[in-house]
């Protein structure tokens, strides 16, 4: 038998298997795979989601060849050349992301004017402490519930999530309108709403994850400065259709818009993964606790959180207790929030250079450094329009970072859950901040120092924090992280 008989034979035998593929650097010449048959083979997750390294194990399990020990690296599900960051539906998905934050976090922006009209209104009765429940509540239900919409949007993606979420968030706001008791309020808007625009948020937010990887920093500033011009335009419009048509009428406006809005996101976000069905495991919500660098992560947004949303939600009534003209006053927050647009941007596009934990720890020490440092000082109007145009950018490139930050440490095909865990720990410091402030204010009869000083130093907590986040990663040393 010659040489080339023995080649056949051994062509018809077992090692048939392994034509066509680089094994251990050889591969098969191409005229030989003319009379091969392609396998037949289930569905797998190695060709579900077909990552690089889970094809080369698959095509080494089936030559019978040993599988090396994957190196320590990133999570898996992450490898950089799955992500297409851009082409039309990358874009079309963060399109959608900017009007679903417009209506979510942009309501959220205007806390202050639900807590001046309540306070002055229909709720006049009840001190500061006990109306900030009412926003305090809203924004820890919106953050807080994405823990559950996370577990949904990981198993069965974000187009129900979206539906779903538009119409109820629709509904809650116009049940909002027709509310004249403190308890009306606070289930229409705290509770139902609330929990409905947290739907929208989280299928947004761990959509564009899946869409971009060097590029994900800049797509999360553009659809954070969603909320930014929401934050703009909402404060500016609600203030005078309450004075021209009243607050029922004005919320149904909103209500109606928002309606349109969430349309066209809801049209238009889609997730690059499929959906992955699973069961409910307690402990997939515990793992992010057992990760030094994520469990850090997630205590310092609870600090920042902690503070952050004082200024949002004092700072036109602080403005006017300082001597600050009324209808001056009504345009700090619609300031503020428009400089975040920039801060939301920004920072994100120059973190995608330095790295995101680099930035926001600049970011948040900022904040802090100039809560403590110019807001409590500040007594005229110039100074408190100052510290909102500071205070504006460096929280809203907050807003832009932190879910950044949370993507970079996080397997992306987990991302909803992660997040959702992330946000419901960083919620329970934006449920608990206002009030603490709140009572504050009145312990102190009127006085804003302690809220002002709560704020800066609770801000200025989260930047240790951080630190400690990063060195788990790269140590002290100066490279990118």
């Amino acid at each position: 038998m010659d040489a080339s008989s023995t080649a056949s034979s051994t062509m018809n035998g077992d090692d048939r298997s392994t034509m066509g593929k680089d094994v251990g650097g050889f591969s098969t010449p191409d005229h030989v795979l003319v009379d091969r048959q392609p396998p037949q083979q289930p569905a797998t997750e190695a060709n579900m989601y077909p990552e690089p390294a889970n094809a080369v194990e698959a095509d080494l399990e089936k030559s019978g060849l040993a599988v090396p020990e994957k190196p320590a690296g990133a999570p898996p599900g992450f490898s950089p050349a799955d992500f297409p960051d851009g082409g039309r539906d990358a874009w079309l998905c963060v399109f959608g992301g900017f009007f679903a934050l417009f209506c979510t976090f942009g309501l959220v922006n205007c806390v202050g004017v639900f807590l001046s009209y309540y306070i002055k209104g229909p709720l006049s009765y009840y001190d500061e402490s006990t109306v900030s429940w009412i926003t305090s509540v809203q924004i820890f239900v919106q953050t807080g519930t994405t823990i559950i919409w996370g577990r949904l949007y990981d198993t069965y993606g974000p187009r129900w999530l979206l539906i779903t979420g538009t119409i109820l968030y629709s509904f809650g706001l116009m049940m909002t309108s027709l509310s004249t008791e403190y308890y009306q309020f606070f289930l229409s808007q705290s509770i139902l709403a609330a929990a409905a625009s947290g739907a929208i948020f989280n299928a947004a937010m761990s959509s564009v994850t899946t869409w971009f990887f060097k590029k994900r920093g800049a797509a999360f500033g553009i659809i954070a400065s969603g909320s930014s011009l929401g934050g703009v335009c909402l404060p500016i419009m609600m203030n005078h259709l309450i004075r021209q048509i009243g607050f029922p009428w004005t919320m149904r406006v909103v209500a109606f818009m928002f309606l349109g809005m969430c349309g066209i996101a809801s049209a238009t976000i889609k997730s690059r993964l499929p959906p992955r069905p699973k069961p409910v495991v307690f402990k997939d919500y515990l793992k992010p606790f057992t990760e030094p660098t994520m469990g850090l992560t997630m205590l310092a947004g609870f600090f920042f959180y902690f503070g952050m949303f004082l200024p949002f939600s004092y700072i036109t009534l602080q403005a006017q207790s300082a001597g600050m003209d009324e209808s001056l006053s009504e345009y700090l927050l619609p300031i503020l929030n428009a400089v975040s647009i920039f801060g939301r941007i920004g920072p994100g596009i120059l973190a995608d250079k330095v790295g995101r934990f680099n930035m926001i720890i600049c970011i948040t020490l900022l904040s802090g450094v100039i809560t403590l440092a110019l807001w409590i000082p500040g007594k005229s109007s110039a100074a408190l329009i100052v510290y909102g145009v500071i205070f504006g950018f460096s929280s809203g490139g907050f807003i832009s970072l932190s879910p950044a930050c949370i993507a970079q440490i996080s397997d992306v095909r987990e991302i909803g859950t992660r997040t959702g865990t992330a946000f419901l720990v960083t919620a329970i410091g934006a449920l608990t901040g206002s009030p603490i402030g709140g009572a504050l204010v009145t312990s102190m009869n009127g006085s804003y120092l302690g809220l002002q000083l709560f704020c800066g130093i609770a801000m200025t907590s989260s930047v240790v924090v951080y630190i400690a986040a990063r060195y788990t990663q790269q140590g002290f040393k100066l490279v990118k992280v």
